[in-house]
């Protein structure tokens, strides 16, 4: 007699809103867990409607798709100013009526520092199912806080079964809080690898397209900065730093708007011609062909908050090595200095700029870009998909039985 097949695990997942990281995640796992049958229930439509992003200056919405392919739904949001920057943002009364009329079997929170965020967390403890967390902070660059910032937050962090690590900097984090050895599994940051494949041939055309129209020779090595241009992910340091060492052969590449901007282009007016060029915002299907423009991807930021920096798997997977500091998250797993990227330490007023000198110096070693872009390649390969699931899936074999 044949045994009765298990139904499908239903974990229900909570998230502000769609994202470019997370909805092929959520697609990919539908594709291929079938054992796992989960739903997305989104706290805002950012990203997927226009919307002004006030970091980046503009309106806009992603060119991908982020809807199809998974089950979601969206919860209406009544906060007179919606968004993620304070904790009434997300404000979704109707969130907990709709997880009890879906009746999951657990709980993933991505986050926990808005007010539906806790609903959802006093939902879940008072109907018995267990909750998992998913976050990338760390303490890289402020040390451990205080007991009157810990205590706090260890409370917190009592109320769940299981946590999802991003990687090495995250999972101290949670360790320095008392989370037990136990309740972490690694569960790895990825994007999604098949968009960001060096040999598609649309990607090609498009990087030659863009190198011609940017007067780039064939040899001219590029350094790229990609993202907002915000004081804390230091632009103005960046072109600084390339304008110091600054080798024969070789531009700045800054892609991105913010408020940080009008000061690049003063300073980029003093540049030798050709040397720097400011592009606007790249949407998500640009992006790949920016990457491939590249010799170094630089995301030099000294603030608090960068923690993780997910362009960087984007630039690794096209073979783009990165250069970081010490205070970006991913920098303990992916970036090993000299190997898959370069680091500078943030504490050094000159770190950036020597750090920027070494790596075109390995460049220019005879087969140092080969080198480097295999280097990049094999570490990121362990940051996809599959790896996720499998921490995922981990978690929620470990999770106390209802």
């Amino acid at each position: 007699m044949t045994a009765p097949v298990p139904a499908p695990h239903r974990l229900g997942v909570v998230l502000s809103h769609p994202t470019q990281y997370y909805s092929p995640w959520f697609r990919w796992v539908r594709e291929h867990r079938p054992d796992l049958a989960l739903r997305v229930f989104y706290l805002w439509d950012f990203g997927v409607v226009p919307t002004r992003d006030p970091q980046f200056g503009r309106t806009f919405v992603w060119d991908i798709d982020l809807r199809s392919g998974y089950e979601h739904e969206f919860v209406p949001n009544t906060a007179a100013d919606p968004g993620t920057h304070r904790f009434g943002g997300l404000r979704n009364p109707e969130l907990t009526a709709r997880l009890a009329a879906w009746r999951p079997d657990s709980l993933l929170l991505f986050g926990y520092n808005w007010d539906s965020h806790l609903r959802a967390i006093l939902w879940a403890r008072r109907t018995g199912r267990p909750l998992l967390f998913r976050g990338d902070s760390h303490f890289l660059g402020r040390g451990r806080p205080g007991p009157l910032r810990r205590w706090p937050l260890a409370l917190l962090y009592r109320q769940f079964a299981a946590f999802l690590c991003v990687g090495r900097a995250n999972r101290a984090y949670f360790t320095a809080l008392g989370v037990p050895e136990n309740r972490l599994f690694h569960a790895p940051h990825a994007v999604d690898a098949a968009r960001f494949d060096p040999a598609e041939p649309e990607y090609l055309v498009q990087t030659a397209a863009l190198r011609h129209a940017l007067g780039l020779a064939a040899g001219t090595r590029v350094v790229l900065f990609a993202g907002k241009l915000l004081p804390a992910k230091q632009p103005r340091e960046l072109l600084a730093a390339y304008l110091a060492v600054r080798p024969p052969d070789s531009a700045l590449v800054i892609v991105g708007d913010g408020p940080e901007r009008p000061a690049l282009e003063a300073t980029a007016r003093t540049a030798p011609p050709g040397a720097v060029h400011l592009l606007p915002f790249a949407n998500q299907s640009e992006m790949p062909a920016r990457y491939l423009l590249a010799d170094i991807f630089a995301l030099p930021s000294r603030g608090l908050y960068e923690t993780w920096g997910l362009a960087v798997n984007e630039a690794m997977h096209l073979g783009t090595p990165a250069l970081v500091s010490d205070r970006v998250g991913c920098q303990q797993d992916l970036v090993e200095d000299d190997v898959t990227g370069w680091v500078f330490p943030s504490a050094q007023t000159d770190g950036l700029a020597a750090a920027l000198a070494r790596a075109f110096a390995a460049l220019a070693a005879p087969g140092g870009r080969d080198r480097f872009r295999a280097a990049a390649r094999a570490r990121v390969a362990g940051y996809t998909y599959a790896q996720t699931t499998a921490g995922l899936a981990a978690a929620l074999a470990a999770l106390p039985r209802r």
